[in-house]
Protein backbone atom coordinates (compact mmCIF):
# COMPACT_ATOMS: atom_id res chain seq x y z
CA UNK A 1 0.00 0.00 0.00
CA UNK A 2 1.24 3.28 -0.72
CA UNK A 3 0.14 6.78 0.11
CA UNK A 4 -0.72 9.50 -2.41
CA UNK A 5 2.59 12.18 -2.67
CA UNK A 6 2.57 15.29 -3.61
CA UNK A 7 6.05 15.53 -4.80
CA UNK A 8 7.07 18.95 -4.07
CA UNK A 9 9.92 17.89 -1.51
CA UNK A 10 12.01 15.15 0.03
CA UNK A 11 11.81 13.96 3.49
CA UNK A 12 14.81 16.32 4.88
CA UNK A 13 15.25 16.01 9.01
CA UNK A 14 16.08 18.89 10.42
CA UNK A 15 19.47 17.63 12.38
CA UNK A 16 20.92 15.98 9.17
CA UNK A 17 21.18 19.62 7.17
CA UNK A 18 24.19 21.28 6.91
CA UNK A 19 24.41 23.83 9.63
CA UNK A 20 24.59 28.04 8.97
CA UNK A 21 23.77 30.80 10.75
CA UNK A 22 21.46 34.34 9.45
CA UNK A 23 23.28 37.76 9.28
CA UNK A 24 25.74 38.75 11.73
CA UNK A 25 25.95 35.41 12.95
CA UNK A 26 22.47 35.13 14.38
CA UNK A 27 20.75 32.30 15.04
CA UNK A 28 16.83 32.93 15.28
CA UNK A 29 15.24 35.13 12.51
CA UNK A 30 12.14 36.26 13.68
CA UNK A 31 8.88 38.76 12.13
CA UNK A 32 5.61 39.52 12.29
CA UNK A 33 2.63 39.10 10.21
CA UNK A 34 -0.15 40.85 9.80
CA UNK A 35 -3.18 39.42 7.99
CA UNK A 36 -5.45 42.10 6.51
CA UNK A 37 -8.61 40.42 4.95
CA UNK A 38 -12.14 41.76 3.22
CA UNK A 39 -14.97 39.62 2.86
CA UNK A 40 -17.91 39.93 0.70
CA UNK A 41 -20.74 41.09 2.35
CA UNK A 42 -23.66 38.49 3.00
CA UNK A 43 -21.96 35.86 1.06
CA UNK A 44 -18.86 33.48 1.32
CA UNK A 45 -16.81 32.66 3.96
CA UNK A 46 -15.51 34.78 6.83
CA UNK A 47 -14.24 34.02 10.37
CA UNK A 48 -16.68 34.58 13.48
CA UNK A 49 -16.04 34.87 17.42
CA UNK A 50 -19.62 34.00 17.65
CA UNK A 51 -22.17 31.20 16.03
CA UNK A 52 -22.65 32.52 12.36
CA UNK A 53 -26.25 33.89 11.59
CA UNK A 54 -28.52 33.94 8.68
CA UNK A 55 -27.06 35.88 5.75
CA UNK A 56 -26.75 38.88 5.56
CA UNK A 57 -25.06 38.69 8.84
CA UNK A 58 -24.54 42.04 9.96
CA UNK A 59 -22.64 41.05 13.50
CA UNK A 60 -20.33 39.04 12.64
CA UNK A 61 -19.37 41.31 9.25
CA UNK A 62 -19.30 44.37 11.03
CA UNK A 63 -16.75 42.65 13.36
CA UNK A 64 -14.40 41.82 10.64
CA UNK A 65 -14.60 45.19 9.09
CA UNK A 66 -13.53 46.65 12.65
CA UNK A 67 -10.02 45.42 11.94
CA UNK A 68 -9.81 47.31 8.60
CA UNK A 69 -11.59 50.74 10.21
CA UNK A 70 -10.07 50.70 13.30
CA UNK A 71 -8.18 47.43 14.55
CA UNK A 72 -5.24 47.99 11.97
CA UNK A 73 -4.09 51.64 12.92
CA UNK A 74 -3.45 50.14 16.26
CA UNK A 75 -1.46 47.26 15.16
CA UNK A 76 0.31 49.81 12.73
CA UNK A 77 0.83 52.28 15.69
CA UNK A 78 2.18 49.14 18.02
CA UNK A 79 4.86 48.61 15.58
CA UNK A 80 5.69 51.84 14.82
CA UNK A 81 6.84 52.02 18.87
CA UNK A 82 8.72 49.02 18.82
CA UNK A 83 10.09 50.03 15.49
CA UNK A 84 9.71 46.59 13.99
CA UNK A 85 9.42 46.14 10.57
CA UNK A 86 6.05 43.87 9.30
CA UNK A 87 4.50 41.80 6.31
CA UNK A 88 1.42 42.21 5.29
CA UNK A 89 -0.58 39.22 4.47
CA UNK A 90 -3.02 41.55 2.12
CA UNK A 91 -5.97 40.42 -0.19
CA UNK A 92 -5.72 43.03 -3.14
CA UNK A 93 -9.36 44.00 -2.58
CA UNK A 94 -8.03 45.87 0.55
CA UNK A 95 -5.55 47.74 -2.00
CA UNK A 96 -8.85 48.63 -4.32
CA UNK A 97 -10.89 49.98 -2.28
CA UNK A 98 -8.85 51.05 1.06
CA UNK A 99 -5.87 53.05 -0.33
CA UNK A 100 -5.27 54.72 3.71
CA UNK A 101 -3.94 51.32 4.31
CA UNK A 102 -1.52 50.56 1.13
CA UNK A 103 -0.75 54.34 1.61
CA UNK A 104 0.88 53.06 5.49
CA UNK A 105 2.40 50.06 4.32
CA UNK A 106 4.19 52.40 1.85
CA UNK A 107 4.88 54.70 4.55
CA UNK A 108 6.34 52.32 6.69
CA UNK A 109 8.27 50.56 3.98
CA UNK A 110 6.49 47.06 5.02
CA UNK A 111 6.87 43.77 2.65
CA UNK A 112 3.42 42.89 0.96
CA UNK A 113 2.38 39.10 0.69
CA UNK A 114 0.17 38.42 -1.67
CA UNK A 115 -2.78 36.44 -0.31
CA UNK A 116 -5.81 36.54 -2.58
CA UNK A 117 -8.41 38.50 -3.97
CA UNK A 118 -10.57 38.07 -0.38
CA UNK A 119 -10.78 35.84 1.96
CA UNK A 120 -14.31 35.12 1.10
CA UNK A 121 -13.31 32.17 -1.12
CA UNK A 122 -10.86 29.56 -0.97
CA UNK A 123 -8.23 29.36 -3.44
CA UNK A 124 -8.39 25.44 -3.37
CA UNK A 125 -11.84 25.91 -4.95
CA UNK A 126 -11.01 27.42 -8.44
CA UNK A 127 -9.61 25.85 -12.04
CA UNK A 128 -6.72 26.48 -13.39
CA UNK A 129 -7.64 29.45 -15.36
CA UNK A 130 -9.28 31.21 -12.72
CA UNK A 131 -6.68 30.81 -10.22
CA UNK A 132 -4.08 32.01 -12.31
CA UNK A 133 -5.97 35.12 -13.20
CA UNK A 134 -6.45 35.67 -9.69
CA UNK A 135 -3.13 35.40 -9.26
CA UNK A 136 -2.44 37.99 -11.97
CA UNK A 137 -4.67 40.15 -10.69
CA UNK A 138 -3.81 40.09 -7.28
CA UNK A 139 -0.09 40.80 -7.62
CA UNK A 140 -0.90 43.68 -10.23
CA UNK A 141 -3.32 45.33 -7.71
CA UNK A 142 -1.17 44.49 -4.86
CA UNK A 143 2.38 46.13 -6.70
CA UNK A 144 0.58 49.07 -7.77
CA UNK A 145 -0.91 49.86 -4.35
CA UNK A 146 1.82 49.26 -2.20
CA UNK A 147 4.66 50.31 -4.43
CA UNK A 148 6.18 47.12 -5.30
CA UNK A 149 5.34 43.62 -6.17
CA UNK A 150 4.97 40.88 -3.83
CA UNK A 151 7.09 37.96 -3.90
CA UNK A 152 5.82 35.93 -1.55
CA UNK A 153 2.53 34.15 -1.17
CA UNK A 154 -0.15 32.79 0.95
CA UNK A 155 -3.54 31.88 -0.58
CA UNK A 156 -6.43 32.85 1.26
CA UNK A 157 -7.28 30.41 4.19
CA UNK A 158 -3.89 28.80 3.89
CA UNK A 159 -5.36 26.87 0.76
CA UNK A 160 -3.71 25.55 -2.22
CA UNK A 161 -4.87 23.62 -5.49
CA UNK A 162 -2.79 21.20 -7.16
CA UNK A 163 -0.51 23.09 -9.14
CA UNK A 164 -0.66 26.81 -7.04
CA UNK A 165 3.33 26.26 -5.84
CA UNK A 166 3.56 26.22 -10.16
CA UNK A 167 1.76 29.01 -11.33
CA UNK A 168 3.05 30.90 -8.25
CA UNK A 169 6.22 30.45 -9.70
CA UNK A 170 5.58 31.07 -13.12
CA UNK A 171 4.09 34.65 -12.47
CA UNK A 172 7.51 35.80 -10.50
CA UNK A 173 7.23 34.56 -6.86
CA UNK A 174 9.97 33.26 -5.72
CA UNK A 175 8.60 31.86 -1.77
CA UNK A 176 5.22 30.73 -0.65
CA UNK A 177 4.01 30.35 3.52
CA UNK A 178 1.49 27.94 2.72
CA UNK A 179 3.30 24.71 4.27
CA UNK A 180 4.00 25.34 7.73
CA UNK A 181 6.38 21.70 7.14
CA UNK A 182 9.19 23.43 9.02
CA UNK A 183 10.97 25.36 11.33
CA UNK A 184 13.84 26.53 8.22
CA UNK A 185 13.32 27.56 4.61
CA UNK A 186 13.09 24.52 2.17
CA UNK A 187 13.00 24.35 -2.10
CA UNK A 188 9.81 23.23 -3.43
CA UNK A 189 9.91 21.70 -7.23
CA UNK A 190 7.64 23.26 -9.62
CA UNK A 191 6.62 22.09 -13.23
CA UNK A 192 9.37 24.73 -14.51
CA UNK A 193 11.81 25.06 -11.38
CA UNK A 194 11.31 25.33 -8.16
CA UNK A 195 10.02 27.84 -4.97
CA UNK A 196 11.21 28.19 -1.67
CA UNK A 197 8.65 27.65 1.18
CA UNK A 198 9.07 30.32 4.10
CA UNK A 199 7.41 28.98 7.81
CA UNK A 200 4.54 30.46 8.75
CA UNK A 201 3.35 29.90 12.25
CA UNK A 202 0.09 28.08 12.46
CA UNK A 203 0.00 27.51 16.04
CA UNK A 204 1.67 31.00 17.00
CA UNK A 205 -1.31 32.50 15.37
CA UNK A 206 -4.11 34.38 16.45
CA UNK A 207 -7.12 33.24 15.08
CA UNK A 208 -6.85 29.71 15.62
CA UNK A 209 -5.38 30.04 19.01
CA UNK A 210 -8.59 32.52 19.71
CA UNK A 211 -11.11 32.01 17.82
CA UNK A 212 -10.95 28.31 16.91
CA UNK A 213 -9.64 26.94 20.05
CA UNK A 214 -11.85 29.94 22.29
CA UNK A 215 -7.76 30.54 24.03
CA UNK A 216 -7.73 34.12 26.39
CA UNK A 217 -5.35 36.63 25.43
CA UNK A 218 -3.13 35.81 28.21
CA UNK A 219 -2.77 31.73 26.74
CA UNK A 220 -1.68 33.43 23.22
CA UNK A 221 0.70 35.99 24.97
CA UNK A 222 2.13 33.28 26.97
CA UNK A 223 2.48 31.10 24.19
CA UNK A 224 4.67 34.28 22.15
CA UNK A 225 6.65 33.88 25.50
CA UNK A 226 7.16 30.24 25.24
CA UNK A 227 7.75 29.62 22.01
CA UNK A 228 10.13 32.59 22.23
CA UNK A 229 12.18 31.12 24.74
CA UNK A 230 12.38 27.33 23.50
CA UNK A 231 13.39 28.72 20.15
CA UNK A 232 15.99 30.85 21.17
CA UNK A 233 17.51 27.82 22.91
CA UNK A 234 16.61 24.72 19.93
CA UNK A 235 18.64 27.64 17.87
CA UNK A 236 22.00 27.36 19.33
CA UNK A 237 22.13 23.65 16.94
CA UNK A 238 19.99 24.68 14.27
CA UNK A 239 19.46 28.95 12.91
CA UNK A 240 15.43 28.96 13.01
CA UNK A 241 12.53 30.72 11.95
CA UNK A 242 9.93 32.46 14.23
CA UNK A 243 7.08 34.29 13.42
CA UNK A 244 4.04 35.82 14.97
CA UNK A 245 0.79 35.41 12.98
CA UNK A 246 -1.77 38.10 13.88
CA UNK A 247 -4.97 39.25 12.20
CA UNK A 248 -6.47 42.61 12.16
CA UNK A 249 -10.12 41.81 13.55
CA UNK A 250 -8.81 39.60 16.37
CA UNK A 251 -5.75 40.98 17.61
CA UNK A 252 -6.78 44.52 17.41
CA UNK A 253 -9.28 44.14 19.85
CA UNK A 254 -8.17 46.35 22.68
CA UNK A 255 -8.19 43.34 24.97
CA UNK A 256 -6.44 41.13 22.85
CA UNK A 257 -4.07 44.05 21.62
CA UNK A 258 -2.97 44.85 24.86
CA UNK A 259 -1.70 40.98 25.75
CA UNK A 260 0.57 40.85 22.48
CA UNK A 261 2.04 44.04 22.50
CA UNK A 262 2.93 42.77 26.52
CA UNK A 263 4.62 40.35 25.09
CA UNK A 264 6.28 41.69 22.04
CA UNK A 265 7.59 44.20 24.22
CA UNK A 266 8.92 41.73 26.37
CA UNK A 267 11.03 40.12 23.45
CA UNK A 268 12.30 43.24 22.76
CA UNK A 269 13.86 43.58 26.51
CA UNK A 270 14.89 40.15 26.49
CA UNK A 271 18.81 39.57 26.90
CA UNK A 272 18.75 37.14 24.16
CA UNK A 273 17.30 39.20 21.91
CA UNK A 274 20.26 41.04 20.60
CA UNK A 275 20.84 38.04 19.17
CA UNK A 276 17.75 37.78 17.12
CA UNK A 277 17.37 38.98 13.13
CA UNK A 278 14.48 41.07 13.31
CA UNK A 279 13.04 40.60 9.64
CA UNK A 280 10.68 39.69 6.90
CA UNK A 281 9.89 36.74 5.27
CA UNK A 282 11.07 38.05 1.88
CA UNK A 283 14.40 39.01 3.00
CA UNK A 284 14.64 34.96 4.97
CA UNK A 285 14.21 33.97 1.22
CA UNK A 286 16.69 35.79 -0.39
CA UNK A 287 19.40 35.21 2.55
CA UNK A 288 18.26 31.40 1.86
CA UNK A 289 18.26 31.60 -1.76
CA UNK A 290 22.24 31.80 -1.63
CA UNK A 291 23.58 29.52 1.28
CA UNK A 292 24.74 26.19 -0.01
CA UNK A 293 22.17 23.59 -0.87
CA UNK A 294 23.03 21.60 1.50
CA UNK A 295 21.49 23.81 4.01
CA UNK A 296 18.09 24.45 2.62
CA UNK A 297 16.53 20.72 1.96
Amino acid sequence: MKLKKHNRYAYSPITERQDFTWPDGKRLAFYCALNVEHFSFGEGLGHTPTAPGPQPDVRNYGWRDYGLRVGIWRIFDMMDELKWPMCHLINASVCEEMPQIAARIRQRGDEPIGHGYTNSERQSDMDEATEAAMIAHATKTVAESCGRRPYGWMGPWISETAVTPDLLQENGYTFVMDWPSDDQPFWMKTRKGRIMSVPYPIEINDTPTMLSRAQPATDFSRMILDQFEEMLRLSQKQSLVFGVSMHTFCTGQPFRLMQVRQALEALAKHPGFRNVWVTTPGQIAEYAEKLPAECVI
